[in-house]
């Protein structure tokens, strides 16, 4: 291979002797500067595993449409794995306050990547898929490290344990810790930082940045702050952003479910913050503003994959009153509204068993039963509330997860009733039984 020899391992002689082939893989994972093409990942996997960069391009493309996860793991490799020859990666970057457009595209890059993989939760299928490809990728490449690496000399390696540590120049007076090195990208004096935003002390032209760069104008201390990065897009890029959201939501809204509907405005939303981050890499740059819209569209996007799919875009009001026990459906169901089942003429004959299931996606559910049958319920309610007969209707209990299972048995005395057996599903809003007056 034509790349450059990993820094970690020395180019000379090794302990047993033997010089290291100038096409083994580095001994260090870095993202390669040279070959890349986006953020170095998959040239410096390619190097790394001794394999061909654009069987990780491909690999990673697909699990990014399928699941989202190689979206994640590359915004992750590319935040938290240094370049070539440096030693810092993005996110310590970003802790020091040094943030730049790479960083933001990887943020964008891991923030997309989640969010895809919260909507697609549901799907089995490609979740499997996509985590079985990841595993088939990694062992091929651990396989390809691992073929052409020479057994390790026992003697050597005894050697090496036994030597005496190396002797370390003694650290320089003054310096600090590593968060407080110089900021300027370039090295110069009076050049600006090129970040989007960094401490005060790195912006040329503030008294701090006057004192390390030795600059002692009259005047200096004094000096505002130029732009930096060039051109701001943030406005550009929420705008397209929101009006992208919307056309989707909007487009969607009438023959979708409610879940649906929102993740597909989200999803674009999030796709042109990304976007728009990513070329702010390359031309102009985004304030921390677009960073903080990003995440906060990720987190609804991941709130909009939690709801459930029964909920409908429109508000109905529906009445099911069968007018015999043999008109009784064996399921009725509602999106988003208030939905009444009267089955005041369907008493059952006696001994006779009805059975029906009701689900309501968001509002109310309302049973009005006779009073001279058996009522046997199973009511599953995600986020509300119950209310049977005899409990006061001003007493309303809202909390996740509600079931109960109980039998009502008739207010007359009958020898046989008939029985209703009734299953509810709400998952948002209230189920209440009521006897017939």
């Amino acid at each position: 291979m034509t790349e450059q020899q990993d820094a970690t391992r020395p180019a000379g002689p090794g302990p047993g002797g033997a010089t290291d082939a100038p096409d083994r893989p580095p001994a260090r994972f870095r993202r390669d500067r040279e070959h890349k093409t986006l953020g170095g990942v998959c040239a410096g996997l390619g190097r790394h595993c001794d394999m061909d960069p654009v069987i990780f391009r491909v690999v990673l493309a697909v699990l990014s449409v399928a699941s989202g996860l190689g979206l994640i793991f590359y915004g992750f490799v590319w935040l938290f794995v240094p370049l070539d020859g440096e030693d810092e990666s993005e996110a310590r970057r970003m802790l020091t306050g040094r943030v730049d457009g790479p960083a933001l595209t990887a943020v964008v890059f891991a923030l997309v990547g989640c969010g895809l993989f919260l909507s697609m939760l549901n799907n089995g299928t490609l979740i499997t898929s996509g985590a079985t490809l990841a595993l088939l990728l990694a062992g091929a490449g651990y396989w390809s490290r691992q073929r052409d690496t020479p057994d390790p000399d026992p003697l050597a390696a005894q050697a090496v344990a036994d030597a005496p540590p190396e002797t370390t120049a003694p650290p320089v007076p003054g310096s600090g810790p590593w968060w407080r090195d110089r900021l300027d990208k370039d090295g110069s004096p009076g050049g600006s930082t090129g970040y989007l935003w960094a401490p005060p002390d790195s912006v040329p032209g503030t008294a701090t940045a006057g004192k390390e760069s030795g600059a002692g104008a009259p005047g200096a201390a004094g000096r505002r702050p130029g732009p930096v990065g060039g051109r701001l897009i943030s406005g550009w890029v929420t705008s397209a952003a929101t009006a992208a959201g919307t056309l989707a939501t909007v487009a969607t809204w009438e023959d979708s479910a409610l879940t649906v509907s929102l993740q597909t405005g989200l999803a674009v939303a999030l796709a042109i913050f990304g976007l728009g981050i990513a070329i702010s890499a390359f031309l102009g740059r985004t304030g921390p503003g677009t960073v903080v819209l990003a995440v906060v569209t990720a987190v609804l996007l991941g709130v909009a994959t939690a709801l459930p799919d029964t909920i409908t875009t429109h508000w109905l009001r529906t009445t099911w009153a069968p007018g015999s026990a043999a008109a009784v459906a064996p399921r009725y169901d509602l999106g988003t509204g208030v939905g009444t089942l009267d089955l005041r003429k369907a008493s059952p004959a006696a001994g006779r068993t009805v059975t029906s299931d009701v689900t309501v996606g968001a509002g109310r559910l309302r049973i009005i039963v006779p009073d001279d049958v058996r009522v046997s319920l199973k009511i599953t309610v995600a986020l509300g509330d119950i209310q049977l007969p005899g409990e006061g209707q001003h007493d309303v209990d809202v909390s996740p997860s509600r079931s109960r299972t109980v039998t009502l048995e008739p207010v007359r005395a009958t020898e046989d009733p008939g029985t209703f057996a009734l299953t509810l599903d709400v998952a948002l809003g209230q189920a209440e039984v009521d006897r017939a007056a």
